[in-house]
């Protein structure tokens, strides 16, 4: 068997404790521990998070995977909200207004709630918006149009809402319409290139993405410089009723009709298959990055949270004296 240096040329270098900036790839012999040693990649994974509180679907989320936001959703219309730090959920302030089918964005302590459906038929869909303080939620200014399964990203002061699915009666349910938030009020924004409802997204007001959607299973995204939006790399595999979390050159996609578990990451050209999900699932929420992301809720009517790592550099002991 070849020996390490004829392998690299040089022997492995030999220390009394870990080396404390590695390069990737990089081996040693830690003379303290009596172990081999190397800095290699550690693969995405899902890993089992805490329960909601409350199981429900068609929610909404936003903040970050140590610091997430639920709320909304069915049961058949929710008000709760749960705040997530890491490992638990807790009770934060309801909703003004019950509903399921909205979309959300913004922090922990500085959420956007928009649009859904409060009650049966025409009437009860939304244009309600509400701005979450932390513990609390106050009425914002209201969408220019009522709509059911939209989706949504930004922050509370710079929000954006696309898609979803208009009241009837109306010719085509399905809907291309974008909306920009200021803090205060909406204004409408170029329209999305297609008609999609149960889509998802992620990024900013002025970098967004859009992805899968109904009709599909649509393997479409789009993106959004802050007037229009462009075509972008198609995902994997078509999907609708999915959850998306991260920014438009870094995102993810997880669960929905067409792979319910399947998830994908994005880097701004193209998309490429990850780790699935333990629990497959429509009609969930996502929060966070495209390497810490969070997936809670989902259909059927469930509690269950996951937590995503992407690849980050790790040590590994590859051997023993």
């Amino acid at each position: 068997m070849a020996e390490y240096k004829g392998i690299k040329g040089f022997n492995i270098q030999t220390v009394s404790s870990d080396p404390p900036a590695p390069f990737t790839g990089e081996v040693w012999y830690n003379s303290t521990s009596a172990t081999v040693k190397y800095l290699g990649i550690q693969a995405a994974a899902w890993a089992s998070g805490g329960n909601l509180g409350t199981a429900r679907y068609k929610l909404a989320g936003a903040g970050t995977q140590t610091a997430g936001l639920a709320f909304g959703g069915s049961t058949p219309f929710s008000n709760a909200t749960e705040e997530y730090n890491g490992s638990a959920w807790t009770g934060g302030g309801n909703l003004t207004t019950a509903r399921s089918g909205l979309a959300g964005n913004g922090t922990q302590t500085a959420g956007l709630a928009f649009g859904g459906v409060s009650g049966p038929g025409a009437p009860g869909f939304s244009t309600a918006t509400e701005e979450y303080g932390g513990s609390s939620w106050t009425n914002g200014g209201n969408m220019g149009t009522a709509r059911n399964d939209l989706a949504g990203c930004g922050t509370q002061t710079a929000g954006l809402a696309f898609g979803g699915f208009l009241a009837p009666p109306v010719p085509t349910s399905q809907t291309n319409l974008t909306e920009e938030y200021n803090g205060t009020a909406w204004t409408n924004g170029g329209n999305l290139s297609a008609v999609k409802e149960q889509l998802a997204g992620a990024g900013t007001q002025t970098a967004g993405l859009a992805f899968g959607g109904n009709p599909g299973p649509s393997t479409e995204t789009e993106e959004y410089n802050g007037t229009a939006w462009t075509n972008g790399g198609n995902l994997g595999t078509g999907r609708y009723k999915l959850a998306g979390a991260g920014t438009q050159t870094a995102a993810l996609a997880f669960g929905g009709t067409g792979d319910t578990d399947g998830t994908e990451q994005y880097n701004g050209t193209a998309w490429t298959a990850t780790a699935n999900m333990a629990t497959g699932r429509v009609f969930l929420a996502g929060a966070g990055t495209q390497t810490a992301g969070l997936a809670f809720g989902g259909d059927p009517s469930t509690a269950v949270t996951e937590e995503f790592n992407g690849e980050t550099p790790a040590t590994f002991t590859v051997g023993t004296d």
